[in-house]
């Protein structure tokens, strides 16, 4: 299966990695796809220091999105 992710995708961790002190959750952003399933993501700290670059599979990462892929359903608001 062809992944989708792209060249600067933030994407988070699917899960815990001892070796690397990386844990599930953590964000980081693609910095290059070196092979099909292969990407190397860098994590940075609150201030833009990387902490980590690591090798990751696509298994191992999930997209953030950060808006809908259709307003289908979310307008107009509602009061609840």
């Amino acid at each position: 299966m062809a992944s989708s992710i792209k060249l600067l995708d933030v994407v988070a961790l699917t899960e815990d990695m001892p070796h690397t002190d990386l844990v599930r959750g953590q964000v980081g952003t693609v910095v290059e796809g070196p092979g099909p399933e292969t990407f190397e993501v860098e994590l940075t700290d609150d201030n833009g220091q990387t902490y980590a670059l690591v090798p990751l599979h696509a298994s191992q990462l999930i997209v953030l999105h950060y808006r809908p892929h259709s307003f289908k359903g979310l307008w107009p608001l509602q009061k609840r």
